[in-house]
Parts: structure tokens; sequence; C-alpha cells
């Protein structure tokens, strides 16, 4: 019997390109490595107003910067990555309250599912520049994922509820006490420490921590199936 698997716990959010991009490369690697991938919805307005952190396209040369550096990397990682056209509006104005509420019931009620339904509203907001604040977004993309219109109407209607509201909340804040400042952020839980990695170009060092190899963004085994 070889050795547990270490646990990474992965904090993210839709809205967050890069949480995509990290996502999309821990998802390749989670039964190459020898580790247990949690994936954890995160609150990221949370985390920025805890942290007293800006969205870096706030400033115009990051933001122009940030437009070329996703194209480039979605080219690179091999992720269908596009900015939205209204990127203000639907990244600073519309926000992702209702959807990481929704994959945060869908996490207490059918874990199995989160990959797939994350996955579904990047693709939404982040590939094809549709809607992820309203219900019936929320509805086609977990229905895209493979979810039943009865299972996605259940949890919708769970959404604002005290209990989905307050596990965001802490999960949320488990972030912020590792010490984010925004996301993605990945937890390696090692020897009874915690390393906190942020952002979506830590994969290697990750690799070096967990003493795995790194064999770039896209590992052999998964560039066959591509």
């Amino acid at each position: 019997m070889g050795p547990l698997p270490r646990t990474l716990d992965f904090f993210y959010d839709v809205l967050s390109p890069y949480s995509w991009l990290a996502f999309e490369v821990l998802c390749r690697y989670k039964n190459i490595w020898n580790v247990s991938l949690q994936l954890r919805p995160t609150l990221i307005a949370g985390i920025m107003k805890d942290s007293g952190n800006q969205p870096p396209a706030m400033l115009p040369r990051k933001a122009t910067y940030l437009k070329n550096d996703i194209r480039l990397l979605g080219q690179h990682l091999q992720v269908p990555i596009h900015f939205p056209k209204d990127f203000f509006s639907v990244i600073l104005g519309k926000g992702s309250l209702t959807a990481m509420r929704f994959l945060t019931a869908l996490k207490m009620e059918q874990p199995e599912m989160l990959e797939k339904v994350s996955r579904e509203l990047w693709m939404r907001v982040w590939s094809r520049d549709e809607d992820i604040t309203q219900p019936q977004s929320i509805l086609a993309a977990a229905e895209k994922a493979g979810m039943s219109t009865g299972q996605v109407q259940g949890l919708l209607e769970r959404i604002s509820t005290p209990q989905v509201k307050d596990q965001l909340r802490e999960t949320t804040e488990a972030a912020c006490k590792y010490g984010a400042f925004g996301l993605p952020v990945t937890v390696a839980h090692l020897d009874d420490q915690a390393h906190m990695l942020f952002g979506s170009d830590r994969m290697e060092l990750l690799a070096h921590l967990l003493g795995e190899k790194w064999m770039g963004p896209v590992p052999p085994a998964v560039n066959a199936r591509l």
C-alpha cells in the first residue's frame, strides 16, 4: 500500500479567469500526482474586501496587459478562454454571488458534479460571453454538465438558505486565513504544514513541493486525448 494522497485545497471563483486556467491544469494532474484535489467554491469579492485588494483591471495598463496575458495563456494551456466584450459590466458590475452560492450548494449535495458544472460556468462567462447571474443561465450550464432540470431547480431553491450562505462565507474566510488576497489559491497540506500558492503559474512549484514530476501544463496522457 502506497503513501496516502496529499490534500490540495483549491479556492476559486468562476469570475476569475486565472482560476479557470489553474483549475484545468490541476484537474489534468489530479490522477497523475498522488493528491486528493478538493474544489472549494469561494467568493472573490469577499477576499478582495477582506484583503483591501483591487481588481487588476481597474488600472488601465494592467487591463491592457491582462487581455493579452489571458489570450496567450489560453493558447499555451489549451483552454478556450476569451475576454468578455463588456468586461467591466460582466466582471465588476454583475459579480458571481449567485453562481458561487449555487456551486456551494452543489458541493454540499452533489460534490461529484462540482468539476463539470464549474467548468460549464467558466465556459459561459469566459469562453462564450454568456450570463452566469440569472437562474436560467445557471440551469443551462448545469444541464449541459449532465444534471437534470429537477436537480438544478432543487439546488437553486437552496442558494438563499442560511446553510449555503454560511458555507460560502466560511470557505471564503478560510481562504483569507491562509493569506489569500485574490484567486485562485491552492493550499498544499504537507507534513502538518499548509503551503499557500497564489495564481495559475505556480504549478511547477507545486510539483516541487509535492515531490512530483512536472510535465508541462498539458501532460502527455491528457494531450493524447485533446
